[in-house]
């Protein structure tokens, strides 16, 4: 009698417990279910140790068809899935993975950086230029612009940290501390402005260049408006060269077109890497099937050479594609290399565009406003970085800049733009930093004033074939505070005073 009994109650509780395990493993995952399945068995293990085997094969395959069953359902490791198997998905290869793990360029990243402090001093004058009463600014109103350029330090320690830049001085009536750009600067800036109207005709050749790239002939004014700074444009081009050469018809307020898109001088439809190709087949006696379609490659340091990576780049140099300036032959994703020949294309395009900017760079968020009037329904981002060997993508100073790697010798362009050669004096001049220097001069110069002999003529002076940088002349922050305010208040008396 007592084994028939104890038998019924093994059996009924058994049946409880699998009851609830089946019931916690049908029910959506939570954090009671687990618990009670684990208490269940552990309870049933200590009062029957004998059938423990078979229970827990009842349990393992009640927890396999459950799996079949329900695929949403996950369970934890544990005793009853130990033998579950876990398939391994293969990693995900998207942009945004591929510019995390692309290879650093430590160059263009460094320059990115310095090119970050001249944005941001750059917008700093372009408000201050704003204000009505002169050129001074009180530094508390200048506190209020850091949201609006970015600026995430406080502007007094940023204004004195350049020292060659900003001009720092109390005013002579209402005390309170007011800032101008300095002599150096101002010049630069005037400097940068008489270039780019003497360069008027570059850049009415550079905008017919990219009239001719678009596929309708029609090309958005706006789009022209975001890149003005990096094509070397002046700030008024809608009315100092679009409204002005006849070259060009403004179909809309915010649209241009050029006149007579055939008749145009065969130079100018001749692209950037066309050159460069010209001079890979007769210097280096290349043949034409080598260089027909190839592009220069450069890759950085660092890079990693997969197997069977520089076969494919072969066939890809090798691959014909159709030009910038050249109609656009329609393409089938089911023909042979289609795609690869859209995306050549629009690796042309790219490459044609980045060679008419002045410094060879600009901000990817600002090529999509290019894509519908040239055609290239494409991912930038991406086919940037599909090709390392071309283009370099710097997240440096919180914006994504595309560099065009050929144009580039470490941190300096190799063929300089006279714009490109006064914005580059600006930068020389920020990165002085607080330095109260008057002049770089050679190292030999600086050993024959500090150890050569007292009576050396050429002590202090310029040794001959030696390199001489004038970086600031006459400068000295106090006399010239003295000297600028004492100007000033002779005769900017009544209009000059800063606003607080």
């Amino acid at each position: 009698m007592h084994a028939t009994c104890s038998m019924k109650c093994l059996l009924i509780m058994s049946e409880q417990a699998v009851s609830r395990l089946t019931y916690s493993l049908r029910t959506p995952i939570s954090e009671g279910s687990p618990k009670i399945a684990l208490q269940s068995s552990k309870f049933w293990c200590t009062q029957n140790p004998k059938p423990i085997k078979d229970m827990t094969r009842i349990l393992q395959r009640l927890i396999y068809e459950t799996q079949l069953t329900n695929h949403l359902v996950r369970l934890q490791f544990g005793p009853f899935n130990s033998t579950t198997q876990r398939r391994w998905k293969k990693p995900t290869v998207t942009a945004q993975t591929r510019l995390e793990d692309r290879t650093r360029d430590l160059k263009l990243d460094n320059l990115m950086t310095k090119l970050h402090k001249l944005k941001l001093i750059l917008s700093l004058h372009d408000l201050m230029s704003t204000r009505r009463r002169g050129p001074f600014v009180s530094v508390q109103i200048m506190s209020r612009w850091s949201n609006i350029v970015g600026l995430n330090v406080p502007i007094g320690g940023f204004l004195r940290k350049y020292r060659h830049v900003f001009n720092v001085f109390p005013h002579p009536v209402q005390r309170n501390i007011c800032c101008k750009l300095t002599s150096k600067m101002t010049l630069l800036l005037q400097e940068e402005s008489n270039v780019i109207k003497d360069m008027e005709l570059d850049n009415v050749k550079r905008i017919k260049k990219l009239l001719m790239i678009s596929v309708t002939g029609f090309l958005h004014i706006h789009a022209l408006r975001l890149i003005k700074r990096e094509l070397g444009l002046p700030d008024d081009f809608r009315e100092s060269i679009l409204a002005k050469y006849d070259d060009f018809e403004l179909v809309d307020l915010e649209i241009v077109r050029l006149v007579d898109k055939d008749d145009i001088d065969g130079d100018l439809k001749v692209a950037e890497v066309e050159k460069w190709r010209q001079k890979e087949y007769t210097e280096k006696w290349l043949s034409e099937f080598e260089t027909k379609y190839a592009f220069p490659i450069n890759f950085p340091t660092g890079f990693r050479i997969k197997a069977g990576f520089k076969g494919k780049l072969k066939d890809w140099q090798r691959l014909p594609y159709s030009k910038p300036y050249e109609k656009e032959d329609g393409f089938r994703s089911s023909s042979r290399g289609g795609i690869e020949r859209f995306e050549k294309r629009a690796v042309g395009i790219l490459h044609e565009l980045l060679s008419l900017t002045v410094e060879k760079m600009v901000e990817i968020e600002r090529l999509v406003h290019f894509k519908k009037d040239f055609g290239l329904p494409v991912n930038f981002r991406e086919l940037i970085l599909k090709h390392p060997g071309i283009f370099y993508i710097s997240t440096k100073g919180c914006t994504q800049m595309v560099f065009l790697r050929e144009a580039y010798c470490k941190d300096f362009l190799v063929s300089p733009d006279p714009v490109y050669v006064v914005r580059r004096k600006m930068l020389d001049l920020i990165l002085l930093g607080s330095r109260n220097t008057r002049e770089l001069r050679s190292q030999r110069e600086v050993k024959e004033s500090v150890g050569g002999d007292n009576h050396n003529h050429n002590r202090g002076g310029v040794i001959e074939d030696d390199f001489v940088i004038p970086i600031l002349e006459n400068f000295d922050y106090n006399d010239n505070t003295n000297s600028e305010n004492g100007e000033d208040d002779d005769d900017h008396d009544d209009n000059d005073g800063c606003k607080t």
